[in-house]
């Protein structure tokens, strides 16, 4: 791996690497990048995985202790930085100089917090004294030359953090703030501008690609880590949303600002006219021009106009309504003048009722243009081959297989040429895993999980004795899973995503070794538990995307347009992704021993089951129930 990205880097071409659980694939690309960083000085190189947890693993393990072998060899040290987004570092205008919550409270903020909700006392309170003990921190931190970063800050919800800092839209920015000069968010920046290696996450490297390369510092070369994931983080940040209570609340908050009584009305009013046509429309794609949304988007676009020019003033707060305002104009614009290159749609929430989304029709034409061919490129992750194959992984990015170098390739390179390598695995998954799939069962409802399949887990976790990850198509069926294992298996513990925070609960799942854990998409991909405490992992259904998802419906229909098979190319491709991701938290280190067992039998039996099998680990595969069990018995023995 480290002699192909080697390869590429001196090359100027890309290069997908598949490389397996255990590989130690980190090192695999920061060994090559180290020693071009050491020959070249000058440069830089990026690299961007997929969550903020990720990123702390890498700058707080993998890259320290091998720039610390890298300075043993060559005796230079790399710099190196992390960078995140805007709302990830606390904002000192708002906290310093916004109004809120009276800090001088005579316990200090992080008791009050702890003894509030140790009394379990209502949310409001909770939420108030977490901010008092977000603001403590973020003096301390100010104080003390502190990065003010939220992975540092006291425990807090989603909530008391908004109260400390700031969305992108309504930064001062450096020059007009009066705390620019020590702003957290210019100083990470400052610092990632200042370093060789820089670490950041998909969605800044795709709003650095929406916003004309102007977000991260310039870099030479880019290392895309965990890149399975990198279409979906880049749609979501290239993704739009617009409820009638946003809309509401952003007039609340300029309605003290504005003059005209009428406008201030107007802009209120359309917060109501949103949501009664919401209501009156399907739930799903809206592509007609003449559809009654576009038309209540297009008056909420010109009276956002009219607030955002209203509101000129050098007062901070009028500023940052302006731009509040300034937001809900762009994106009811980007919505009422969406093109056939756009999805928008109506979504649903139980707690919160209709809104809007829109989201580009793919992402690839983007990171072709906008990342691809500026940066040679690294692709990796544990999962690319989808169906024995690179193609849709690189496809999915803007790749052409016509593009694809098998030897030395041509003389004249157009800057996209790219190659592929698997790296493989450590792990003897035929002699460590085996695949069971219950081809006896009825092929999953709809409308919940059946009867047969929970007997079927109640069985497996018995023989397993706990130790089992259960992995979910939704939520309703975790929980009933649960219930029934609880009920039929008392002596076991069932935790189920829901009970606490997936952090508490993935703690517990790791410390007790007989304890299983049910839940959905988050623990697919986000569980890294090796050794006897998962010994059985349960897979309900093929993770197959909703058929009623508007954006997975429209790339599928413009694949068929085009002549493809959409069905293959966008739901198998997906749940094939989660297949291999869900089935790979099986065997995370050499000496672990398994089952993964799906209840699924189209698995076996449908055409396109040999496509998703073939991108699972290579496991000695079954549909004999009596086979899987006695292997689990001996494992719980053992």
């Amino acid at each position: 791996m480290a002699e192909a990205i080697d390869h590429a880097f001196t090359e100027g071409e890309h290069v997908l690497v598949q490389a397996g659980t255990g590989t130690g694939k980190s090192l695999g690309y920061l060994a090559p990048a180290l020693a071009h960083l050491n020959a070249h000085p000058n440069e830089r190189v990026v690299i961007a995985t997929a969550t903020l947890a990720l990123q702390a693993q890498l700058a707080n393990s993998d890259i320290p202790a091998a720039i610390q072998a890298a300075e043993q060899v060559t005796g230079r040290r790399i710099s190196a930085a992390v960078l995140k987004g805007r709302t990830n570092y606390a904002c000192l205008h708002k906290v310093l100089d916004g109004t809120g919550l009276e800090q001088d409270s005579l316990l200090g903020g992080d008791t009050l917090a702890d003894e509030l909700r140790a009394a379990r006392a209502d949310a409001a309170s909770v939420v108030g004294a977490e901010v008092v003990a977000l603001r403590e921190w973020v003096q301390a931190e100010l104080d003390a030359d502190g990065a003010g970063d939220r992975d540092d800050a006291p425990t807090h919800t989603a909530a008391a953090w908004a109260q400390v800092s700031v969305p992108v839209r309504e930064c001062l920015g450096a020059h007009q703030c009066r705390f620019g000069d020590v702003c957290f968010v210019e100083r990470s920046r400052e610092t990632a501008r200042e370093s060789q290696l820089v670490v950041t996450n998909h969605a800044l490297l795709a709003i650095d690609a929406m916003h004309g390369n102007t977000v991260l510092p310039e870099h030479e070369l880019l290392v895309i880590d965990e890149a399975h994931e990198l279409t979906s983080r880049v749609t979501g940040a290239a993704s739009h949303e617009l409820s009638p209570q946003q809309v509401e609340r952003v007039a609340k908050r300029c309605l003290a600002h504005l003059s005209d009584d009428d406008l201030a009305i107007e802009f209120l009013d359309l917060g109501d006219a949103l949501a009664q046509v919401l209501e009156d429309v399907p739930l799903e794609r809206i592509e007609s021009p003449d559809s009654p949304v576009r038309e209540v988007l297009g008056r909420i676009r010109d009276a956002a106009r009219r607030v955002v020019s209203a509101l000129k003033s050098d007062d901070p707060a009028v500023k940052q309504a302006a731009a509040a305002a300034k937001e809900v104009f762009d994106v009811a614009e980007a919505m009422g003048a969406a093109s056939a290159t756009d999805v928008l749609w109506v979504s649903e929430r139980e707690r919160f009722g209709r809104w809007l989304v829109i989201a580009p029709l793919n992402v690839a034409g983007l990171l072709r243009e906008r990342v691809l061919s500026r940066t040679p490129t690294v692709l990796t992750s544990a999962t690319l081959k989808l169906g024995g194959d690179f193609a849709a992984a690189a496809s999915a990015v803007g790749l052409q297989r016509a593009e694809q170098l098998t030897g030395d390739g041509p003389e004249e390179r157009t800057g996209l040429e790219w190659r592929a390598l698997d790296v493989g695995s450590p792990f003897d998954y035929a002699r460590q895993g085996i695949l069971y799939v219950a081809d006896r069962l009825p092929n999953p409802r709809r409308d919940g999980i059946t009867p047969e399949a929970l007997a079927e887990i109640a069985e497996l976790i018995w023989a397993a004795g706990g130790r089992t990850l259960g992995l979910f198509a939704s939520q309703r069926n975790a929980e009933a899973a649960a219930r029934y294992c609880r009920a039929e298996l008392p002596a076991q513990t069932i935790l189920c995503q829901g009970d606490a925070q997936l952090s508490e609960l993935t703690r517990r799942f790791i410390d007790e070794p007989e304890t299983s854990l049910f839940g959905t998409l988050s623990l697919w991909q986000g569980v890294d538990v090796p050794g006897a405490t998962c010994q059985l992992v349960i897979i309900d259904k093929i993770p197959f995307p909703r058929p009623d998802e508007p954006l997975m419906q429209a790339r599928q229909k413009a694949v068929q347009t085009s002549g493809g098979n959409g069905f293959m190319a966008v739901a198998a491709a997906h749940a094939a992704l989660l297949l291999a991701q869900g089935s790979g938290r099986l065997i995370r280190r050499i000496d672990d021993r398994g089952v993964v067992a799906v209840l699924d039998p189209r698995l076996r039996t449908a055409r396109y089951g040999s496509f998703l099998r073939s991108s699972m680990p290579g496991f000695w595969s079954t549909t004999d129930r009596e086979v899987a069990v006695s292997a689990l018995r001996r494992l719980a023995a053992q």
